[in-house]
């Protein structure tokens, strides 16, 4: 396919900074573009495609370390069991 536009002056210096031609920079900005973006198990309203055994891994996985305040989850759990 043979496309004919007029390149901005700052694309042209993006490609001379490339070390590339203006169609070879932009071939491969289409190309990045074309590839379709990494995503996430994770969606806005909750897991995406997980089993419930994925997502309990997932969560048991990023539950460990987590402090507040230098005070452990579970420690803080213990503490309101005293009162």
């Amino acid at each position: 396919m043979t496309i004919t536009v007029t390149v901005p002056d700052a694309l042209a210096e993006q490609a001379h900074a490339a070390g590339l031609s203006v169609e070879a920079y932009v071939e491969q900005l289409l190309a990045e573009k074309a590839q379709p973006a990494e995503t996430s198990k994770w969606t806005r309203f909750g897991p995406g495609p997980l089993t419930p055994e994925e997502a309990v891994a997932d969560l048991r996985e990023a539950r460990k370390g987590v402090t507040l305040g230098g005070l452990k989850i579970k420690d803080l759990i213990n503490e309101g069991r005293k009162y």
